[in-house]
């Protein structure tokens, strides 16, 4: 099995993780991420920050609770509460010491490929969207403030 080297462009905000800290007001000390109502990172069946924030965000902005994806239609229903919330995150730097992005648009570009990037049209289909209001709701129902003052292009890579 080969290792994955790829960069990626994305529109939103970097908000840090357990090992370089959380780039988030309140975090502590030790750049810990700052007590969540939602998140319980010490909990013994807690799910993680990310499986956590996504349920929390599908629950409160995309209003889809269920659990039972044996139910007719789940999935569908569940497709339509993401499209409703209009965000989602994605992870860098590596799978053993992630690093939270929550993004509106992203671009992978695997090893050994070339991407021709259209940053107008880029630039246009995230304002088309609403994307940073639809960011701002988003963190306003993690109750996360991150120390990034507002939703930017970001290039980040991934090893993995």
């Amino acid at each position: 099995m080969g290792m994955s080297t790829n960069a990626m462009l994305v529109y939103g905000y970097h908000l840090g993780g357990d090992d370089g800290g959380w780039l988030v007001h309140g975090a502590g000390e030790y750049g810990e991420l700052p007590p969540l109502d939602w998140y319980d990172d010490e909990a013994e069946d807690s799910d993680g920050f990310q499986e956590s924030a996504e349920q929390h965000l599908l629950a409160t902005i995309g209003q889809f609770t269920e659990d039972d994806w044996r139910a007719d239609g789940y999935f569908d229903r569940r497709r339509a509460a993401k499209a409703r919330i209009g965000v989602q995150f994605d992870t860098h730097c590596s799978g053993d010491y992630p690093g939270y992005l929550l993004i509106a648009k992203g671009i992978t570009v695997y090893r050994g490929s070339v991407e021709v990037i259209d940053f107008a049209a880029l630039q246009a289909e995230v304002q088309q969207a609403d994307a940073d209001t639809k960011l701002r709701a988003a963190l306003d129902a993690l109750g996360l403030r991150p120390t990034q003052e507002q939703a930017q292009w970001l290039l980040c890579s991934y090893w993995g």
